[in-house]
């Protein structure tokens, strides 16, 4: 099978690595990829918004699978434009993302569709934002509508804060705060036949004890040791099954990776939100326990054939995956930074680093975004894991950058002592 990566970030460097090792794939194609993509895939300079001129180079290439990484090709119908050529894409239809590119319509869909979610209020005016914020009380939580790479919610006890988040919107959703421990399940879906991968914890905030500003994701773990044994069984029942049922209802079937964003509160599991596709940095740990063919899981749903796939298999061990981000990263990332020690980082057993922000100058690799790397490894059990990613994040040199010192710490720390 060929396969064609449509993105730049990590999250697509993880899916062509997947893709590189998979048996199934006799070659892997990325557009327009980045430099860490390029030593496992080959590149091509195409606009990944240009659903025309990725359709074109598809069937130039003669790729039998599209795989579209990022939200904003899917929110654009990019998937619909390979498809009516007459090729596998997956990724769900301009019309099916809108419940990631708009927590308004997500919201719609979980009423109809009896998913427990947060209470919440639509907000288009200084006085509704100004009632719903009442309504609730802190900490406000406040979202942007429309897509925001990640960056779109803020979470504060500061009501000012929250007013001046809202005002920098067209629409906000603001919502009943969610407590309890955050859990993200991915599920791969045909639009019918649902099929949930190992469920991972990622970490938003920017710095050590869940610390400072939000962010796209500072880091991952999978396995979770703590978790309910019946939890993908739930949540699969109650909300992925449900969801897919009602997108198929209004005539937008889904078909693609459907993220579900939870909370386990103290009332249950309730949805914080929904994504189009996989979320970066979960997908980095998660597609590293894979033990199925990922190329028969993304075909399976782009070609409506999932149910003869069967449900994935998953290696008995873990991952963690931390994140190195760039100097003043997420408020003002600087970019051009030289990186040194990836290859150091690379050699160390179970280890992979998976580019993000990155970029070559003059023969030099260089940071090119807020989120440059992602050190992910695998152990047997945490421990092994932890040890092996921070090795392979303290090889990396960039001057100026962090990361979090506390990647999956409570949970390994939970299962030395249980």
């Amino acid at each position: 099978m060929k396969t064609l990566v449509i993105g730049t970030g990590g999250r697509e460097h993880a899916l062509a690595l997947a893709l590189s090792r998979d048996p199934q794939v006799t070659e892997v194609h990325a557009a327009p990829g980045n430099p860490g993509i390029s030593t496992i895939a080959t590149l091509h300079d195409v606009d990944p918004l240009d659903g025309k001129a990725v359709a074109a180079l598809a069937g130039s290439l003669g790729v039998d699978l599209v795989v579209v990484g990022p939200e904003a090709p899917l929110v654009a119908g990019v998937a619909d434009a390979v498809r009516e050529v007459g090729i596998a894409c997956f990724g769900p239809s301009k019309e099916a993302a809108q419940i990631e590119g708009s927590k308004a319509f997500a919201k719609q869909v979980m009423a109809a569709a009896e998913v427990p979610t947060a209470m919440a209020h639509v907000c288009e005016t200084p006085q509704q934002v100004a009632d719903a914020l009442d309504a609730f009380g802190p900490p406000y939580v406040v979202k942007d509508d429309a897509l925001a790479a990640g960056k779109g919610v803020v979470v504060t006890n500061d009501r000012q804060a929250a007013i001046d988040h809202a005002a920098a919107c067209d629409r906000v959703v603001i919502e009943e705060f969610l407590d309890g421990p955050e859990v993200s399940l991915f599920a791969i879906t045909d639009g019918e036949t649902v099929l949930p991968l190992q469920p991972a914890q990622d970490f938003k905030r920017a710095f050590d004890d869940d610390e400072g500003p939000n962010t796209g994701g500072m880091g991952a773990y999978t396995p979770l040791p703590w978790a309910p044994e019946d939890l993908v069984a739930e949540v699969t029942r109650r909300v992925l099954v449900p969801t897919v049922k009602e997108m198929a209802r209004r005539g937008t079937p889904f078909q693609g990776l459907l993220y579900a964003g939870l909370a386990l509160t103290g009332r249950g599991v309730r949805v914080i939100e929904f994504n189009a596709r996989f979320g970066d940095p979960e997908t980095q740990s998660i597609l590293a326990m894979l033990r199925t063919p990922l190329s028969a899981l993304l075909h399976g749903a782009a070609t409506g054939t999932l149910a003869e796939v069967g449900l994935p298999q998953w290696e008995r061990a873990s991952s963690v995956t931390v994140v190195v981000a760039a100097e003043g990263y997420p408020e003002a990332p600087v970019k051009g930074d030289v990186i040194e020690g990836v290859d150091a980082a690379n050699e160390l057993d179970g280890v992979d680093v998976i580019h993000a922000g990155t970029d070559v100058v003059d023969g030099r690799l260089v940071t090119a975004g807020g989120r440059v790397l992602s050190v992910t490894a695998t152990g047997a059990d945490l421990a092994e894991a932890r040890r092996r990613a921070y090795a392979g994040v303290d090889r990396i040199s960039i001057r100026g950058s962090h990361h979090r010192t506390d990647i999956a710490l409570v949970a390994e720390q939970g299962t030395m002592n249980s």
